[in-house]
């Protein structure tokens, strides 16, 4: 049975949300997402992880890094334990990188190497572990082949380029943003047909449109095709869009982990990265199932180092608006709509959003 819903007003907006009809033939699952740790992040530092004048990244504190995140969320003693906690031998894992500021910033290899070690660790074979973005070129450039064993897949959804071949045409979301001639954006097959658990691995990214691209944005933006016309003129619908998407089945049931990767960052100019003046060097990683609980603490990170750099806030809806702002931190791009994160919460039910009700497990290592 196909489900068909049409969108409520938004909640945080001042005028009427577009009218979203969503279709997908997948029932939810009780694991979906804000899954068993809601409200609950594991934030692991290091100021070892990274030489920010060779930008070389240190492998062993990574997986250090990784070994203490994992297990912090999970109360496991036993790195194996941790894993298992998500994932088993029979699992077909999808590994959801962000190359879209690459080479310059992307999810590191470095992490997924070490994530891919932790599931073959636990038998989860080779085969059956897919390291996946939508476009080829950005994909290639970071050559993730390097880093993993043989075997493992590493699949551009968008292959070759522009072509729909590998989006299920019966699961999509049909709007019309701003009188287009293709308002439908379809979920990827992968997600649909082959994996059975997702691996979000985001970035720490300012985005001119959405204020800040984390697990929701990357799980929602880059799973789908057509998103981009959300933010074609300066008034988006991002404030709608990424928590919809990310909330559509089969998608919110699969996404089982976010491993939040802060050890380089962008604080302005995202999700791209053509000016290296915007990178910083937060030096961390965020563990968690509540992606609006990461997202949200993302939020503060980057509102924080904007305002240490003398740049406008993410807030603020004044700032003049330019194409090539993103060149510019007293410019930007769009209208920047950060309260997508509590629309998601409050909305979709993606998570804790209230800081008061968010916990973080912080460990420096």
């Amino acid at each position: 049975m196909f489900l068909q819903l049409a969108a409520t007003p938004a909640l945080l907006a001042t005028e009427v949300s577009p009218s979203y009809n969503v279709v997908s033939r997948h029932a939810a699952s009780k694991s979906s997402v804000p899954g068993p740790y809601r409200g609950e992040v594991a934030r692991v530092h290091s100021e070892k992880v990274i030489d920010e004048a060779s930008r070389r990244v240190d492998q062993a504190t990574v997986d250090k890094m990784l070994s203490t995140g994992m297990r912090t969320l999970t109360g496991a003693k036993a790195d194996k334990d941790a894993w298992a906690t998500f994932f088993s031998p029979s699992d077909v894992v999808g590994i959801k990188v962000n190359c879209s500021g690459a080479p310059v910033i992307c999810s590191a290899p470095e992490l997924v190497h070490g994530i891919v070690a932790k599931l073959v660790s636990i038998e989860v074979k080779p085969e059956n572990i897919y390291i996946y973005e939508r476009y080829l070129n950005q994909l290639l450039s970071v050559h993730y082949e390097r880093w993993v064993p043989e075997g493992v897949h590493i699949s551009a959804i968008e292959t070759p380029p522009r072509s729909q071949q590998n989006y299920d045409p019966e699961t999509y979301v049909d709007v019309s943003f701003f009188g287009e001639a293709a308002t439908r954006s379809n979920m990827a097959r992968l997600v649909t047909e082959t994996v059975t658990k997702i691996i979000n691995v985001p970035n720490a990214k300012e985005h001119q449109a959405a204020g800040v691209t984390g697990c929701l944005k990357n799980a929602a933006y880059g799973n789908f095709s057509n998103v981009a016309r959300s933010h074609k003129v300066e008034k988006t619908n991002t404030l709608t869009f990424i928590g919809l998407l990310a909330a559509m089945e089969p998608l919110r049931s699969k996404s089982v982990l976010n491993i939040m990767d802060g050890i380089r960052g962008i604080w302005h100019g995202g999700p791209f990265a053509e000016d290296k003046r915007y990178m910083f060097y937060p030096k961390m990683m965020m563990f968690g199932t509540d992606s609006v609980a990461m997202d949200r603490l993302l939020l503060d990170l980057i509102e924080e180092k904007r305002k240490a750099e003398g740049a406008s806030s993410l807030w603020d809806r004044s700032v003049p608006i330019d194409k090539k702002a993103h060149l510019d931190y007293h410019k930007n791009t769009f209208v920047r709509e950060p309260g997508h994160i509590e629309y998601a919460a409050t909305k979709f039910g993606l998570g804790e959003h209230d800081k008061a009700h968010i916990k973080v497990n912080s460990v420096e290592v």
